[in-house]
């Protein structure tokens, strides 16, 4: 579904990423895992189309797509929640969710807000609320609902579980679970490591800009480099 091959890219003339090479196929979940600087935003925002490559190639269901507009990427099926929420504070919950739709699946919007209110039952109950006035968590389900309206073939979550309490990274995880069983293709960039492998069937964990390591999401749990850089066990 999206393969990445030999992708240079970052800001000005400062390359942070050097040379990644990634795929995933339909139905998958991936995680990208990596710590703060590691280059995971920079992979999102070019496979969005945000910024241009400085080398290499990123393609969607055989097209190529690097130099597509964020808008020609959208209408193709990738679909962004980006990191921190985004979501637009002085409009309602449903203001939010309808605007998912404004590029793609505009037709199937009524029926797609159904979808998402019954996936997170909680923002029925917020609907002519400002998103601003939302806690972290309902903002954060807020996001990935919009994202939903637009009929993603491919979401792209970029740490969904940043700043949520225990109990709610728990639900967020579960959540992407059950979208990826309903057949939802997901690439999971995280820096929480354990839950994130947990629900991936692969991971590609990025270091200064290279991948590092990759493989089956079972295999790296117990990979004994993984847990001593990551998870501080021996």
């Amino acid at each position: 579904m999206l393969e990445i091959s030999s992708l240079r890219a970052g800001y000005g003339a400062l390359e942070v990423l050097r040379g990644i090479d990634l795929s995933i196929s339909a139905g998958e979940i991936v995680a990208v895992l990596g710590s703060n600087g590691a280059g995971k935003t920079t992979l999102n925002a070019n496979i969005s189309g945000l910024y241009r490559l400085f080398g290499g190639s990123i393609r969607f269901e055989g097209e190529e797509i690097s130099k597509h507009t964020p808008e020609r990427i959208v209408a193709a099926g990738v679909i962004h929640v980006p990191e921190g929420r985004r979501v637009f504070p002085n409009l309602t919950v449903r203001e939010n969710l309808e605007l998912g739709a404004y590029r793609r699946a505009r037709a199937r919007r009524s029926a797609n807000l159904d979808r998402v209110v019954a996936t997170f039952p909680r923002l029925s109950e917020r609907f002519d609320q400002k998103a601003g006035t939302l806690s972290g968590g309902e903002q954060q389900m807020l996001a990935i609902g919009r994202g939903l309206m637009a009929e993603p073939r491919l979401l792209i979550l970029d740490e969904p579980s940043l700043g949520l309490s225990p109990l709610l990274v728990e639900e967020m995880f579960e959540l992407i679970r059950r979208l990826n069983d309903d057949g939802l293709s997901v690439l999971l960039v995280e820096q929480n490591v354990v839950q994130s492998l947990e629900i991936a069937d692969r991971a590609y964990v990025l270091e200064n800009g290279a991948i590092a390591m990759q493989g089956a999401a079972e295999a790296l749990i117990e990979d004994e480099g993984l847990r001593r850089s990551y998870l501080g066990l021996a």
